[in-house]
């Protein structure tokens, strides 16, 4: 399996993030996502991410939420109260979990739209 990298935002929240989850994983597969247009924030905001993480290293963590508690220690900082990540969706999966959900045509879409959130974000512009 080749290994791939793609994020959707160039700012430096979305490179901080790729860069941490790059080095404490060394993924086969890699993708960040700015889902920030998605939701009631300012335009060019990073604020809300779905990362995909394809890794041998999750191969001893069995379950979904030891996974997702990994890559949430990784990004202690960004997802921190007073972080700049309000929203983090994570699809954390081994090498050969990555192969058989493509193998069977499945891929990981967009996170839904924002149904209005709590409006404690500022309104975009």
């Amino acid at each position: 399996m080749s290994s791939a990298t793609r994020f959707s935002s160039g700012g430096p929240v979305s490179e901080a993030i790729t860069t941490k989850l790059q080095q404490a994983f060394s993924p086969t597969h890699l993708e960040v996502r700015n889902e920030s247009h998605m939701h009631n924030v300012p335009q060019n905001s990073e604020t809300h991410f779905k990362v995909i993480v394809i890794s041998d290293k999750f191969k001893d963590a069995k379950t979904p939420i030891k996974r997702h508690r990994l890559i949430n220690e990784t990004l202690r900082e960004e997802v921190a109260a007073d972080g700049p990540v309000h929203a983090l969706s994570i699809v954390a999966m081994t090498p050969d979990k990555w192969q058989a959900k493509l193998d069977q045509g499945e891929s990981v879409g967009p996170s839904p739209n924002c149904r209005g959130g709590d409006g404690s974000l500022p309104p975009k512009h």
